[in-house]
């Protein structure tokens, strides 16, 4: 029988994660669009926040998550980790050249300051904001939910991402981000935003009962990496390697995707063309996620997978408008899918009681190892990348189609091995 869930959990799971995932958004897709456009950076130095931040978040998890197990709470890390992530993201509106040049003036370059700041800063936030999203609140959900209804909660809670790309895209199109004056702006409602679900959570979210751990703080932390429990959860862990190389994919073009569609296909209205793909990618994820329930990981992961090599190849073939919106359709179609039934498939073979000393490998899966791997590999796509010379003088790179034909090979694997357990499931039903 499916259990119910209260209106009180779906509301904290939809606030949580919707803002949640637009802070990630800013951080992910648009802090390369602020240092490209502010900073004139580079593939590399792009590359290089993309996997510092990568390692921050899978440090803060693998301890924080631990922690939140030692206590036996969520709430507090969720709480507190919010409101602090809000107030590290005001600190982004200083970072500009202008107040630089005046705060340092023995640098010679204010732009490789603002470089540099911002990575530093990027690895600031991403310690709050995964203490409070991928530590407690991922574990949060975990705890919540059971095996008759994770596909349905991990639907909604996948198709956050592309829901919050929407609202940061919309919200951004009454911003000229050109001008440093409009990210000042943006960081400062950011950060409000976030504090304020940070002290609105005080009041939703509900502490599921989960028994304290009664082993020392740092067995929780080695816990998801200790021989013994890969051995015991032998499923879990060949999940989580997969998952893996989908997030590579997933990275190789990711951290260039804005850039590509404003610089490379000079879309200028690319928030108009890319807010119906974004609504039916969501509509879809969510949809879609009840499929897991229903059939199980196999079959609703394949098919997700499907749509995302074929996006990969459409957006690698076509420049054109209509094409461009199909292909990010199937693209963000098969991403948000995919990560929804991965996401639930992890969390059902996650033993119960130790959601919080897993996060730590989850995200190793999601973005340690992604983070670090699909930016150099795309850096490396666009090493001889057209370069064209801005209005100040300096030059920037032109990220072009190659990094979905690279997406699509790493993409491939996953495919593959899907499809064995899919053979392999049918064979064991006969």
């Amino acid at each position: 029988m499916k259990t119910k869930l209260s209106s009180r959990f779906w509301l904290a799971l939809v606030l949580c994660s919707l803002i949640g995932q637009v802070a990630w958004v800013v951080e992910n897709m648009y802090l390369n669009v602020f240092i490209y456009k502010m900073f004139a950076a580079s593939a590399a130095d792009i590359s290089l926040m993309v996997s510092a931040s990568a390692v921050a978040a899978t440090v803060t998890t693998i301890f924080m998550g631990a922690l939140s197990d030692k206590v036996g709470k969520r709430k507090l890390f969720i709480c507190a980790g919010y409101i602090l992530w809000g107030i590290s993201i005001f600190c982004f509106a200083l970072i500009r050249t202008d107040v630089l040049g005046k705060m340092f003036p023995m640098v010679t370059s204010a732009a490789a300051l603002g470089v540099s700041l911002t990575i530093i800063f990027d690895c600031i936030m991403t310690f709050f904001g995964s203490t409070a999203n991928d530590a407690a609140f991922n574990a949060w959900v975990t705890d919540s939910t059971d095996n008759t209804n994770r596909g349905a909660a991990e639907g909604i809670n996948s198709m956050m991402p592309l829901v919050s790309i929407l609202v940061v895209f919309g919200g951004f199109m009454a911003f000229d981000l050109n001008r440093q004056e409009s990210w000042t702006l943006i960081f400062i409602i950011i950060g409000a935003v976030v504090l304020a679900i940070g002290v609105l959570a005080f009041f939703l979210v509900e502490d599921a009962p989960i028994e304290k751990s009664s082993d020392n703080y740092l067995s929780n932390v080695i816990y998801g990496f200790r021989p013994s429990t890969i051995k015991n959860n032998a499923h879990l862990y060949v999940t989580l390697v997969t998952f893996i190389i989908f997030n590579i994919s997933i990275q190789i073009y990711m951290p260039y995707l804005i850039i590509y569609y404003e610089v490379s296909l000079a879309m200028a209205n690319y928030v108009l063309v890319m807010a119906p793909a974004i609504i039916l990618a969501s509509v879809f994820t969510a949809l879609w996620g009840k499929s897991y329930d229903r059939k199980g990981f196999e079959f609703s992961a394949m098919v997700t997978l499907v749509l995302l090599a074929s996006g990969y190849i459409v957006l690698y073939l076509f420049r054109a408008t209509i094409p461009v919106f199909i292909g990010s359709l199937l693209m963000m179609s098969g991403y948000l899918g995919g990560m929804a039934m991965f996401g639930a498939r992890i969390r059902d073979l996650t033993p119960e009681g130790y959601a919080g000393r897993l996060q730590g490998v989850r995200i190793f899966s999601q973005v340690l190892v992604p983070g670090v791997v699909g930016p150099y590999i795309g850096k490396t796509i666009l090493a001889n990348a057209q370069m064209i010379t801005n209005n100040d003088g300096t030059q920037s790179f032109v990220p072009d189609a190659n990094i979905f034909l690279g997406a699509l090979a790493a993409i491939i694997p996953v495919i593959v091995v899907v499809y064995m357990l899919t053979k392999n499931s049918k064979k064991n039903i006969a």
